[in-house]
């Protein structure tokens, strides 16, 4: 919520409604992996080992715990395959892909706060 000089404060209702919809949102998103998770699957569909060698610093308790929770919460999709041994693929809903901004801003932000960090480190 950006608040100009001219314009008049939020009204305390607002606020409130602000407040519950980002609890609501970080409830769903919560730790460090799921966004990388998404936006690793928006780039392209992949299998298990593909995308623990493509998110760094994950362990595969926590990535089969954050794919099931992902897919239940309907960002991912889980399609198996009937093929020896059984191929199993993750893809992106369209869901997920609604977050595009949510994940582009935190880029944005993320490289801004990189650089103040290193500059304050100077």
């Amino acid at each position: 919520m950006k608040i100009r000089i001219d314009d008049t404060l939020p009204g305390i209702a607002e606020c409130a409604g602000s407040l519950k919809n980002v609890i609501d949102a970080l409830y769903v998103l919560n730790g460090k992996w799921k966004l990388p998770l998404i936006l690793s699957l928006v780039q392209s569909s992949k299998r298990f080992n593909e995308i623990q060698n493509e998110v760094a610093g994950i362990s595969s308790k926590i990535l089969a715990k954050e794919l099931k929770h992902l897919e239940l919460n309907d960002f991912i999709k889980r399609n198996v395959y009937p093929t020896t041994p059984v191929t199993i693929i993750y893809e992106a809903t369209d869901y997920s892909r609604t977050l595009q901004n949510v994940m582009r801003e935190l880029s944005a932000w993320g490289g801004q706060h990189r650089e103040k960090v290193k500059q304050n480190m100077r």
